[in-house]
């Protein structure tokens, strides 16, 4: 049963945790938590949305983990060529990465509550029902927490220019 969730479980915490190292941790105690929980799954909810909240708790439990440790630093030269990779891809598939390789920065500087409801629905596609489900919280505050995490993405990515300043208009 697990292989058939793996993939999305392993896709959820790639998104939740933006680092590959955690990502595969996070998903690694996930799979280990949903074993050891099956004998308490009881079957009020589909068994995916208990999955996705195994998961979903792995992965703040990874970036809780993260944030007590120090950050590595990457020298000037790998900067600049990370930089450039991400600016000049290589074709389709080089945009694709690149494209990809932002989605995820941007997905980094959401807080951990917004993340968690935007990856949810945009890359698990949940419904609202089941997000608020497996982060239980009241579908209106996920409806929040989407519509927030989504407009601070955009800010990130370019998505929402500021308006133009407003003119005078000229009265007669």
């Amino acid at each position: 049963m697990l292989r058939r969730h793996h993939d999305r479980i392993a896709a959820l915490c790639r998104r939740m945790c933006g680092n590959p190292t955690d990502a595969d941790d996070a998903t690694q105690e996930a799979l280990l938590a949903i074993v050891r929980g099956l004998p308490r799954f009881d079957g009020r909810s589909a068994f995916s949305t208990w999955a996705y909240r195994v998961a979903t708790n792995a992965c703040l439990d990874e970036l809780r983990r993260r944030s007590r440790r120090p950050a590595p630093g990457l020298d000037d030269e790998a900067a600049e060529t990370e930089t450039g990779v991400r600016q000049h891809g290589g074709g389709d598939l080089g945009d694709a990465v690149a494209d990809r390789l932002l989605v995820d920065d941007a997905l980094a500087t959401l807080s951990p509550e917004h993340r968690a409801a935007v990856v949810l629905r945009d890359v698990c596609t949940l419904d609202y029902a089941e997000i608020a489900a497996v982060l239980q919280i009241p579908p209106g505050t996920v409806r929040s927490r989407i519509a927030r995490g989504r407009a601070a993405l955009a800010d990130v990515l370019g998505g929402n220019p500021a308006p133009p300043p407003r003119r005078p208009t000229p009265r007669t």
